[in-house]
């Protein structure tokens, strides 16, 4: 069938007209042809078995009944009245029974002929009863494209207001497949039907609509949730290798000076074998003519600001200048006091550019930047004011990237003729399988080990029926000459919730930590950054033992001395908030210790989550929970979610699946880059009619 007949909008399909199309537009996304075809099933009911009604059960199953309509009557009731109708077959009656819709039903019955009925069925009364039945005479029940499994249709409580109800779309459904008489244009080619035994694409389509059997049905779905991977993987490969062959990027031929005697004399600790392949990973990029675009996964504390400095390292080498943008003044201040430590005996001009930065400094940054005598420029968004000119940026290191738009990312782009080499950074591991449908478009690097001598966080999980044990365990700690975080979730008193806020918290462990034995500091998003940035300063050199806080140190702050994380309410935050919390801890040679602290109520996810945290400290292995419980689209956070509008897959449950179209769209486009192979037509076709009608299959992002 051709694919431009399926652009037909919905209006001119039989059975629709402007006041349904108008709600299938609104409700469902429906404009089109195309759109009403790939609006596929949510779920499917049996309709394999025809009960006699001395076979019912007294339970509230879904049945469907053969027999005939032998007396109608109407009962009034204390509102309104309803319709009773007797049904009877060779071996008993029940009772079908409408609450509204009389007239227009009575006038439609047909008294002892025989109705194929299907319903849910009560018992009451010594009687079986069926409530609003789904009827149908058995003389068009036989003739339909009829199938043994009922789907059920996507729907909204408007449409069944309206009378459109899941009866209607899988008879609209019905009706676009007789019109094109089920035959539709093949999108995979034929080489991949034959090597994965793969049904057809006219077969698929009428399978999922129609299905005749479980192993029909589960053909069906397994051959579309293949193709909708595969144009997703397809799409983000092609776009990874145009973006290589068009998008020219400095090459950086040497490995110089800066690098060489970094590398040789100041390295802090020996590097591990992840950070030395990434590294050359990240070498092989730069020194080729193409645009770096990498992404960097590692835990927390997996040495990701070194990597960043070699890599800054080779680009001063060759005579550029380099950036590093953090998404919070905080992470910035500390990125930038480490580098400058990290080369303090190297000569290197670095400069700090975020909101507080004062007039008289920021003229002077951006002349330097200019004339080219500033070389590294660390900061928060106020990197990509358009003042920020940079006389030749060859790399910006991007760090935490979720959290900021692509928008923004593209600014930073323009600051040259040449785009700079990208290096996106992230101590949120991604899960693989939203890796590749996310990010496919990126090459990754993870560094997946810990750096030697890191020991593992111990985690445990404590009832605040144990609160007095868990002061006990802090005042030990601390006299070992240990620092504390306490973390909160919320500033102020919500009166929805019954969580401990900050405040709250902070009087009842100044009652229990008093002054002058213990001093405490407390930090929360509502507080001037100075006021932060001198509390945070007072924990660093020690001058107090215990931060209270709010989820603002979750990112980046480094203790190395702070060796316990108790986390209040840790119901309240999800599983990668919890992790990166921990992260915090653990950074010197000391064990350190997380506490995780609830009520005893508890829901299902959240013991979930809780155990997880306790059982492991695999970033990668929380991710995939976390997957799962959260689903792609909220841990991705709404900027990045629109690639994954998928119609029938789900990159949770279908990763396998998701892997095997991953690796069919790279050995495509390896054998054959331009689809112009003849074998390769289908797929090109499919590809330029995706790129072309970007409304049909939305999840193309």
């Amino acid at each position: 069938m051709n694919s431009i007949f399926l652009q037909t909008p919905i209006d001119y399909l039989k059975g629709v007209g402007p006041n349904r199309a108008d709600l299938l537009k609104k409700e469902l996304d429906i404009f089109t042809y195309q759109d009403l075809l790939n609006l596929f099933p949510n779920r499917y009911l049996d309709r394999t078995k025809y009960y006699k009604i001395h076979e019912l059960q007294k339970t509230n199953a879904e049945v469907q009944l053969i027999g005939k309509i032998t007396h109608l009557k109407t009962v009034q009731q204390k509102r309104g009245k309803r319709l009773v109708a007797t049904f009877q077959d060779e071996t008993g009656k029940i009772e079908l029974v409408w609450f509204r819709g009389h007239k227009w039903i009575q006038e439609n019955l047909k008294i002892n002929v025989p109705y194929v009925v299907f319903g849910k069925i009560n018992w009451f009364n010594g009687i079986f009863s069926m409530p609003h039945p789904d009827m149908e005479l058995l003389e068009t029940h036989e003739k339909k494209l009829r199938s043994a499994m009922q789907p059920i249709y996507p729907s909204t409580e408007k449409l069944s207001s309206k009378g459109i109800s899941n009866r209607v779309l899988h008879k609209l459904v019905e009706t676009l497949f007789l019109e094109v008489q089920a035959k539709f244009a093949e999108t995979l080619p034929n080489y991949i039907l034959q090597q994965y035994k793969l049904l057809s694409k006219s077969e698929a389509l009428f399978n999922i609509h129609f299905p005749k059997n479980q192993e029909l049905l589960s053909a069906a779905q397994y051959r579309l949730k293949l193709e909708e991977l595969f144009y997703i993987q397809l799409q983000l490969i092609r776009k990874n290798l145009v973006h290589k062959s068009k998008i020219k990027g400095y090459p950086f031929s040497k490995i110089g000076n800066y690098f060489n005697t970094f590398y040789k004399n100041h390295l802090p600790f020996e590097l591990t074998q992840a950070q030395k392949r990434v590294i050359k990973e990240i070498r092989k990029d730069l020194g080729s003519k193409a645009q770096m675009n990498r992404l960097l996964q590692g835990d927390v504390g997996s040495g990701k600001t070194i990597v960043a400095l070699l890599s800054m390292l080779i680009a001063l080498d060759n005579g550029f200048q380099a950036c590093l943008m953090a998404p919070t003044e905080i992470l910035s201040v500390q990125h930038y006091n480490g580098l400058v430590e990290l080369c303090n005996n190297l000569n290197i001009s670095i400069s700090l550019l975020t909101g507080s930065t004062k007039t008289s400094s920021r003229r002077e940054i951006h002349k330097n930047l200019k004339n080219g005598s500033l070389q590294i420029l660390i900061g928060t968004h106020a990197l990509l004011e358009d003042v920020v000119q940079f006389k030749n940026l060859g790399l910006a290191i991007i760090d935490e990237q979720h959290r900021f738009g692509v928008a923004q990312r593209a600014k930073l782009w323009k600051k040259n003729t040449f785009p700079p080499h990208i290096l996106v950074m992230t101590a949120t591991p991604i899960p693989r399988t939203l890796a590749m449908s996310v990010y496919g478009d990126l090459d990754i690097s993870i560094i997946d080990e810990l750096p030697p001598g890191r020991k593992t966080v111990k985690t445990v999980h404590r009832f605040d029926s144990n609160r007095l044990k868990v002061f006990r365990f802090l005042k030990n700690e601390i006299a070992k000459g240990r620092q504390v975080y306490i973390v909160y979730p919320l500033i102020q008193e919500s009166e929805a919730l019954d969580y401990k806020d900050l405040m709250d918290g902070y009087e009842s462990i100044s009652r229990e930590f008093p002054l002058p034995n213990y001093q405490i500091s407390i930090v929360h998003g509502k507080m001037k950054p100075a006021d932060k940035e001198f509390e945070m300063n007072r924990f660093k050199k020690g001058e107090t033992q215990i931060m209270v806080a709010t989820t603002v140190i979750e990112v980046g702050v480094n203790i190395p001395n702070a060796s316990v994380m108790v986390i209040e309410s840790a119901e309240r935050f999800g599983l990668s908030q919890l992790h990166q919390l921990r992260g915090r801890v653990g950074r010197g040679a000391d064990q350190s210790y997380c506490i995780l602290m609830t009520g005893h109520k508890l829901s299902g996810d959240a013991k979930i989550r809780l155990e997880t945290m306790v059982r492991t400290s695999d970033g990668f292995e929380i991710a995939e929970v976390d997957l799962k419980l959260r689903g792609p689209g909220d841990i991705m956070g709404t900027k990045q979610s629109g690639v994954l509008n998928l119609r029938i897959a789900d990159i949770v449950k279908d990763h396998e699946i998701l892997k095997l179209a991953r690796s069919l769209a790279f050995s495509v486009l390896k054998n054959d880059p331009q689809l112009s192979k003849p074998e390769n037509i289908p797929v090109k076709q499919t590809f330029l009619q995706l790129t072309k009608y970007k409304n049909i299959w939305n999840y193309i992002s």
